[in-house]
């Protein structure tokens, strides 16, 4: 049975992706249908027509499928398609969320966070090494 607080159970996980300046920010569900296989709901609440392009093409993914090389990955490849940005989080966020559906993975939250840099590289640079 799911956890009603996280969504998470033996069998399904949800997750919500606030991907970055874009500020459209999804839900992904992927529910155990089959041993090896999941289905995939993406739901876009900023109406991203990229996002919607790629959850018309994801809605089922298979053990071997979450595998497979990055360019022959079914969801990297339906996010060219559908002209998601390259550096967009919802690819990943995906493929994270079907790892742990099918018991792949633990539920883990994953975090890219931006912060100033320490002391300036070039001058640091100089400082150690004379021309």
């Amino acid at each position: 049975m799911a956890d009603k607080a996280t969504g998470i159970g033996p069998d399904q996980a949800c997750v919500t992706i606030a991907p970055g300046i874009c500020g459209n920010i999804c839900r992904i569900r992927a529910r155990k249908i089959d041993r090896r296989i999941v289905s995939i709901d993406i739901t876009d609440s900023a109406e991203c027509k990229q996002i919607q392009m790629l959850a018309g093409r994801l809605a089922e993914m298979s053990l071997k499928e979450l595998f497979m090389p990055l360019t022959r990955n079914p969801v990297y490849v339906a996010a060219e398609k559908s002209g998601c940005h390259p550096s967009c989080a919802i690819p990943s966020a995906v493929l994270k969320t079907v790892e742990v559906a099918l018991g792949m993975a633990l539920p883990k939250d994953v975090c890219i966070r931006f912060q100033p840099c320490a002391g300036n590289d070039t001058d640091e640079k100089r400082k150690n090494h004379s021309l």
